[in-house]
């Protein structure tokens, strides 16, 4: 019998790792497989690129097979050394039989190409929601163009539009799995599934860290002065908090369970933003004025600079 380079079949070099492996595997099935391709030798071609396959894709099968043809050339006569599958359990028949594959592995292992049913890819794509989605869960609708065979069997980008629920609590960069909306499958074989990364629109009033939410609230010289109580929005909802007398701009207020909720919940940190009134009349300029007399306070005496 002649000996068979699958990795010529393949497209892959000997150091192949199994995911390249499985991406040209899937490109060739893609290729050649009788319900997509309109070649004519689609099915024969199949067929090599299967047993190929199921030969590399198979850790003992594909040590095996580089063990016993090593310095092997493709289309070269080739009998199996003595002994050559000991410590392996492949059923097969013997080297007289006309087959390379099923000499090595045993017959009903290749599988005919029309008979051959492979998982659609997975796909992935983002959706980016409000922080407030995050809080109350949400329901978006989304359209995406996936990959179809038409009646002519060739492929073609379809619209696809889902509705996609939005759980309560994920985090940014999360993923949501809808199972069976990725690419259909070839021959009948089950489709993959599509992952959502979650992205959060951009909102200058937060910073997120995790299930962490930061908020910037501006506040009056004489409400960080003073102290008392400020009323503020926040991602769920409106809250009254006491900002400490003598606050400087950046101090935090930490609001434990306020963040984005899971188990457990994330906190909210209340940022606050020293905002000085413009002194834009008269009544306003002679109030600072007389700050300035009355308060001995200098700034850059405070800090050494």
């Amino acid at each position: 019998m002649e000996f068979k380079d699958y990795y010529r079949t393949l497209g892959i070099d000997k150091t192949a790792s199994a995911d390249d492996i499985k991406k040209a595997y899937r490109k060739l099935a893609r290729k050649y497989h009788p319900d997509v391709s309109k070649e004519p030798d689609a099915e024969a071609r199949m067929q090599e690129v299967n047993e190929a396959n199921a030969v590399l894709s198979d850790p003992e099968k594909r040590a095996l097979y580089d063990q016993v043809g090593s310095g092997q050339q493709a289309g070269q006569p080739f009998r199996p050394p003595p002994d050559w599958d000991a410590g392996f359990e492949f059923p097969g028949g013997g080297a007289d039989s006309g087959d390379f594959f099923e000499n090595l592995f045993g017959r009903g292992r290749s599988g005919r190409a029309g008979q051959f049913r492979m998982r659609g890819e997975d796909r992935h794509a983002r959706i980016r929601i409000d922080l407030r989605d995050a809080y109350d869960g949400a329901s978006r609708t989304i359209s995406l163009r996936r990959p179809q065979a038409d009646g002519q069997g060739r492929v073609v980008l379809q619209e696809h539009t889902l509705n996609v629920r939005i759980p309560k609590g994920v985090k940014e960069g999360q993923q949501i799995r809808l199972g069976g909306q990725g690419d259909p499958g070839i021959g009948g074989g089950p489709a993959g599934d599509l992952y959502l990364e979650i992205r959060f629109t951009p909102d200058p009033r937060y910073r997120i860290d995790g299930r962490d939410v930061y908020e910037t609230v501006p506040v009056t010289p004489w409400e960080a002065a003073l102290g008392g109580p400020i009323d503020t929005p926040t991602p769920s909802g409106p809250v009254t908090l006491q900002v400490p007398a003598g606050s400087q701009a950046g101090r935090k207020l930490r609001l434990k369970g306020r963040g984005i909720p899971g188990d457990p919940p994330g906190d909210l940190y209340v940022v606050l933003e020293v905002v000085l009134p413009p002194a834009d009349s008269d009544s306003a300029r002679r109030l600072y004025e007389t700050m300035a007399r009355e308060m001995a306070f200098d700034p850059r005496r405070t800090t050494g600079a």
